[in-house]
């Protein structure tokens, strides 16, 4: 379902999976800034690859970039943010037909994006194949036109690749995953362009709000 934020202080709509969670993200917006949240500390960076607004991304030395849209990027970031190995995430906007988008737009349909999380990770401690695990994992690749209850095509499932090991690595672990699941999976598999990192209040929102507002389809303590 589409997602709307009740307007505040001003008049202000957006997509949202419920009223709770539309009030947060406009205190959210308001607010200074938000302290992280004092359950689990943060040990994972915010800045993967010196994402910006289409800007080239580049990993710190020794480290590499994977990108993955598996629905609302709230909860798909969390997960990521809980895999050992991942240094940064971030979340933002790719795959689309136009420059520097907005969430209002976005959710709108209107400019070809999936909200997606930029990850840079350690390939030392973790391979790119077992990010893929955890992209399959925690969300339904055979669901069309959207993610458990948010439909659109800014929910798609995706995964972006940076070069062609890992798009080749993409494609292997998909037909192996394939054959695991019943359904017909429809996840693309397609060359990152210009990635838009998002709003800084969707910026790592579960862990600095507690909210689980996007829940993933994995207990977090199995990633």
């Amino acid at each position: 379902m589409r997602r709307y934020l009740a307007s505040l202080s001003f008049a202000l709509a957006l997509i949202a999976c419920n009223d709770a969670r539309s009030a947060q993200v406009i205190a959210d917006r308001t607010a200074p800034s938000a302290a992280p949240s004092a359950a689990r500390p943060v040990r994972v960076g915010t800045d993967p690859g010196h994402a910006g607004q289409g800007s080239p991304l580049t990993p710190e030395a020794h480290h590499r970039l994977a990108a993955f849209a598996a629905g609302c990027f709230w909860g798909v970031e969390d997960a990521f943010r809980h895999v050992p190995g991942v240094v940064a995430t971030a979340v933002g906007y790719a795959g689309g037909h136009t420059s520097a988008p907005t969430y209002e737009q976005v959710s709108r349909h209107s400019t070809g994006h999936a909200e997606t999380v930029l990850v840079e990770f350690d390939p030392t401690r973790i391979p790119y194949e077992q990010l893929l695990r955890v992209f399959w994992k925690i969300h339904d690749p055979t669901q069309v036109g959207g993610q458990g209850p948010d439909l659109g095509d800014n929910y798609r499932s995706i995964v972006f690749v940076f070069d062609e090991e890992e798009a080749a690595a993409a494609r292997a672990s998909l037909q192996a995953e394939q054959r695991a699941v019943r359904g017909r999976i429809v996840t693309q598999v397609q060359p990152m362009s210009a990635f838009y990192k998002a709003e800084a209040y969707h910026q790592q929102y579960s862990e600095r709000t507690g909210s689980h507002a996007c829940p993933i389809a994995a207990q977090l303590g199995t990633l």
